[in-house]
């Protein structure tokens, strides 16, 4: 987005007072679920991660806390990240949400180098902050430095023709039907080059 207004939106769907308390998660019941999701016994999953059977069973029966090497290794024996041994499964936990925004019904936020149209705005806790943008700005030096903020960030042109300025990369002139996919943290600026004002589809991550 732009200047300090992407960072006001990201924070408002981010910390909307709705946000569900994380329930404590049983880790040896997850590696013992996880284990027998890949159909391995205990020698099985143990010789795969390089642990003792000893100590995957005590894991699997909470008698024992691993360390963090231990779970390193148990998340490479799975083929998974350590964060993943963590998360609750979602198999149980069917949602049907949705939100329909017909063309030009957006809300509008206007900024000094873009103009925005935020999409989905109706849903809460949502995880990506979708928005179509129509590009002002036609230099560089219309900005008041680098646009970064947390997360990932994904940009695809609708119209025109735009030059995508990063911090590290050289600057890249992208047109309809391109798209490029960044971490947000990098700096960050678009213009239109093209003469009438592009507009292109962005997608940050919130979470």
């Amino acid at each position: 987005m732009s200047d300090k207004a992407l960072h006001a939106l990201i924070s408002v769907s981010r910390d909307d007072g709705q946000s569900p308390v994380a329930e404590p998660l049983d880790l040896g019941g997850r590696v013992r679920e996880l284990r027998k999701a890949r159909g391995w016994t205990l020698e099985q999953a143990a010789k795969q991660a390089g642990l003792a059977r000893s100590t995957l069973s005590k894991i699997e029966n909470g008698q024992m806390s691993p360390t963090y090497e231990a779970l390193k290794k148990l998340a490479l024996g799975l083929e998974i990240s350590v964060p993943q041994l963590f998360t609750q499964p979602q198999r149980d936990q069917i949602n049907g949400r949705m939100a329909v925004t017909r063309s030009g019904e957006g809300a509008q936020k206007a900024t000094v180098t873009y103009e925005h149209e935020l999409l989905a705005e109706v849903l809460s806790r949502k995880r990506m902050l979708p928005y179509r943008a129509q590009i002002r700005a036609r230099s560089i030096e219309e900005f008041d430095g680098w646009v970064r903020h947390d997360g990932e960030e994904f940009l695809y042109v609708l119209t025109g023709m735009i030059r995508l300025y990063t911090e590290f990369y050289e600057p890249i002139e992208m047109r309809r039907g391109d798209s490029a996919y960044y971490d947000a943290t990098m700096g960050h600026n678009v213009v239109s080059v093209s003469t009438e004002d592009a507009t292109i589809l962005w997608v940050t991550s919130l979470s």
